[in-house]
């Protein structure tokens, strides 16, 4: 019999900029998108962690994360 002692997810997630509006105006609603993304996991109590975060040429951002599978333990993944 096999048991799971901790598992976690690395993510790369894309917040891509909407076309049909001013710049400034879409680089605020990616801020705000990434910002609800991150009190989601905060308010689902996924541990997480950020591992790289960057704004590309285009204003969008992009994101690599070490996040919590489930409710698996994370064990020393997020160290």
């Amino acid at each position: 019999m096999k048991r799971i002692q901790s598992a976690c997810l690395e993510q790369t997630i894309h917040f891509l900029a909407k076309e049909d509006m001013p710049r400034e105006e879409a680089a605020a609603l990616m801020r705000a998108e990434y910002d609800h993304y991150l009190q989601q996991l905060d308010r689902s109590r996924t541990a997480y962690k950020v591992l790289e975060e960057r704004t590309l040429p285009d204003g969008a951002i992009e994101i690599r994360l070490k996040r919590q599978y489930n409710s698996y333990q994370v064990g020393n993944y997020l160290d």
